[in-house]
């Protein structure tokens, strides 16, 4: 019997970082794991911050991201429902890491997965998030 095997592909964004102080990485571009198996998709940050913000989403087919988890500094974050029992992260500030750990592997969790970190803002906060979010604060839109 063959194996099926998942196929998981990694995008970094930063939403509105400064310069290149505040940015994520994901430099393994496509990870491949059995199915049932665990698979961990490595993300490293730098930021200014000093209570930084990270997240992670889920883009399947054409549809937009989803929203897994975010994890903050000095907070556990929170993890979607659907999420909770497969999906999970801790935050190593002194790595600068937040990696995702995917346990039970299925076919459906083959997608594109983002890490962001959340911006330092100066500016006009409420514009920024009504440009990202929809009305329920679950999908992410109007990313440049």
């Amino acid at each position: 019997m063959t194996p099926l095997f998942i196929s998981v592909l990694l995008a970094a964004m930063c939403l509105e970082c400064r310069a290149q102080k505040d940015n994520v990485l994901q430099a393994k571009g496509e990870e491949t794991a059995a199915a049932g198996g665990t698979v961990t998709l490595h993300c490293l940050y730098n930021t200014s911050s000093t209570a930084p913000s990270l997240f992670w989403y889920k883009q399947d087919g054409n549809n937009s991201p989803k929203f897994i988890l975010s994890r903050v500094s000095r907070d556990d974050g929170n993890t979607e429902d659907e999420f909770k029992e497969r999906f999970s992260s801790t935050l190593d500030s002194s790595n600068r890491s937040v990696p995702l750990k995917i346990q039970k592997l299925q076919l459906s969790d083959s997608a594109v997965y983002y890490c962001a970190l959340q911006p330092t803002v100066t500016g006009n906060i409420k514009t920024l998030y009504k440009n990202l979010w929809s009305k329920d604060n679950r999908i992410l839109h109007n990313i440049h």
